[in-house]
């Protein structure tokens, strides 16, 4: 899994700088996590995710964006708790979700929102 930083954030997944309305950059549709090291049900998601993204390989991509490091992004987000789950088609708005969601929920999302199963 990827940790972005705002400089990958802006050509893998939305240039907010250039842009105002939304629009993904990147090739195939993504989760991105907003954590931070301290936060106890991040720690809880972590291993999920690791398994989701072996899981779904070559379908999507999983990435983190750690909220201390990289403040101006999750500002831009507008992310006031964590963890806080970013699925981003290819097409249409990206949607949040809030909270350490269980397996079978994030499964469910991804095929929903990401995969349009």
């Amino acid at each position: 899994m990827e940790h972005l930083t705002k400089e990958t954030f802006l050509t893998k997944v939305f240039n907010y700088e250039q842009n105002k309305e939304w629009k993904f950059e990147g090739g195939l549709p993504c989760l991105i996590d907003f954590y931070a090291d301290w936060c106890q049900p991040c720690k809880m998601v972590a291993p999920i995710l690791e398994e989701l993204s072996k899981e779904f390989e070559g379908k999507i991509n999983i990435y983190k964006v750690d909220t201390e490091a990289e403040v101006e992004l999750a500002g831009a987000f507008g992310i006031r708790s964590i963890p806080s789950l970013l699925f981003c088609p290819v097409e249409g708005q990206p949607q949040m979700a809030m909270g350490a969601l269980p397996k079978e929920s994030l499964i469910n999302a991804i095929n929903d929102v990401l995969l349009k199963k």
